[in-house]
């Protein structure tokens, strides 16, 4: 089945096996809020890497019982990352998650060659997106890690957010490359990586998918648009992944999505080992939880 919302795949989750997830300097309300809600509801064990009296302070705020749940008492950021990261490398954990700590120091140690946990392409953000305005979850990619990807960081990112989508069970998702233009125009760098990303699925270097592009983003998601314009596409009006140009296009895309669209929204970081629950702290506690769902529904 399908799954068209993200309460659904809280429910496909809670039939799944029990995930463990790692929280990287654990010491943050938000991220124990959104962590006390899935562990409720037994979707994930959490072990906690982090200032054990904080931990335990503002659990006792949030009314969180963590009393059999692992603490790893480290007051330190980087060696706190290393023992998270480290747990995943061992096998001891399925999830990682950022705490309270900067992005750049938790990706070191993702990086690191000897030690870390990324997998040949690089990392990219995927966002899963439920509103109103769409027949069904919609992926948006890249929001939050690569700036301005080239044409090959561009098919690596594809490439994470198609895994995404074949692991919840979508086995050929429609990807949409956005672009302001349907048509290929030098001066714009969007409409040609574009044709040649769409070129390239079709001579099957990018697989498991149907790639199209250019396409504005009214045409990627509304058939009425699409017909108007008489662009004629197996993508249009239907796409289940929207491409962005660079950071500021996905950035731009991911919050008017969800602040202005009112979109309920799951995110991680794809590309490493296991997926990475990494949010923003502007994401509400509910995002927070579906992201570790969407985390944990990844087999």
């Amino acid at each position: 089945m399908e799954i068209k919302s993200l309460s659904q795949l809280v429910e496909k989750v809670k039939s799944n096996n029990t995930k463990v997830l790692v929280v990287a300097v654990a010491e943050d309300i938000h991220v124990l809020e959104a962590i006390k809600e899935a562990y409720k509801i037994k979707i994930i064990n959490p072990i906690l890497v982090g200032n054990l009296v904080k931990i335990k302070e503002i659990s006792e705020k949030i009314n969180f019982n963590i009393s059999e749940i692992q603490i790893i008492n480290e007051t330190d950021n980087i060696k706190a990352c290393n023992i998270a990261v480290n747990l995943i490398k061992k096998g001891e954990a399925d999830i990682l998650m950022k705490g309270l700590v900067s992005t750049n120091i938790l990706l070191k140690a993702i990086l690191n060659k000897e030690t870390g946990l990324q997998k040949s392409g690089l990392l990219s953000h995927v966002a899963l997106f439920e509103t109103k305005f769409y027949h069904k979850l919609i992926g948006v990619t890249d929001a939050a890690m690569n700036v301005q990807p080239e044409l090959i960081e561009k098919m690596h990112i594809i490439n994470n957010a198609v895994e995404v989508f074949n692991r919840l069970g979508i086995k050929n998702p429609k990807v949409a490359i956005l672009a302001a233009v349907e048509v290929i125009n030098p001066k714009m760098q969007a409409t040609v990586d574009a044709a040649l990303l769409t070129a390239m699925n079709k001579r099957g270097q990018i697989t498991n998918c149907i790639v199209d592009g250019p396409l504005a983003l009214d045409i990627s998601v509304s058939k009425e648009a699409a017909k108007h314009k008489g662009i004629i596409s197996d993508v249009a009006g239907n796409a289940d992944i929207l491409v962005a140009h660079d950071i500021n296009v996905g950035n731009v895309l991911y919050k008017s999505m969800n602040f202005l669209g009112g979109a309920n929204a799951a995110a991680i970081i794809m590309g490493a080992q296991v997926p990475i629950v990494l949010t923003s702290r502007a994401d509400s506690e509910e995002s927070k939880m579906f992201s570790i769902a969407l985390a944990a529904a990844l087999d």
